[in-house]
């Protein structure tokens, strides 16, 4: 019994505001993450209407398409939701289901952000165009970057969890890359809201 709690009181390593050490750092990251994606905000309102002779932003959105595409993100975070709920519950295979949707949904979305980037390259947007259509792909394409690398974390998750390398206890894993996940979700409700549906 006592080795069990001094396993445990090892595993949490609180810190002086008794929150977890390994909570309080990806809290730090996900502060520096508002930082570099403020700046990218900051940088696409500069610029969204320094077009050159390239297309504008009227000429290219769609915006019921890419709402469809947030709605299918924002669901995400619900399964992640349940997978954590499941997780706590020490039910595996739920996990492994719910998790499984997160990724799945996640893959969904970067499959859209590519055919959108397809589709606006065939209009004539790149990123050499104008300023407009180099910090429009650079704050999307960034973004989706961090939903890719994600999905992969999530993938991690079943395959450890799958080769029981994921215990009923481990939940503490799955609540951090839960919230990244959440974090990921908020980011791209700001990028929809200020590019897609604030006019230029």
């Amino acid at each position: 019994m006592a080795t069990e709690e001094l396993t445990s009181a090892v595993q949490e390593h609180h810190t002086s505001t008794g929150l977890d050490n390994t909570k309080m750092a990806m809290w730090g990251f996900l502060g520096s993450e508002c930082l570099f994606f403020g700046s990218l905000i900051s940088t696409y309102l500069l610029y969204r209407n320094q077009t050159a002779d390239g297309p504008n932003s009227a000429d290219l959105y769609d915006i019921p398409y890419t709402s469809v595409s947030s709605f299918v993100l924002l669901m995400s975070s619900l399964t992640m939701v349940l997978a954590l709920a499941a997780c706590h519950r020490k039910d595996q295979r739920g996990m492994r289901a719910w998790l499984l949707a997160t990724a799945l949904l996640g893959m969904v979305f970067i499959g859209g952000q590519i055919y959108e980037f397809t589709e606006f390259a065939h209009e004539g947007l790149s990123l050499e165009v104008s300023p407009f259509g180099s910090s429009f792909y650079v704050l999307t394409g960034f973004h989706g970057a961090h939903v890719t690398v994600g999905i992969l974390m999530l993938l991690l998750l079943v395959g450890m969890s799958m080769f029981n390398r994921l215990g009923p206890d481990d939940s503490r894993k799955v609540e951090l890359i839960g919230l990244y996940w959440h974090f990921v979700d908020i980011v791209w409700i700001i990028i929809f809201t200020v590019v897609y549906l604030i006019p230029s």
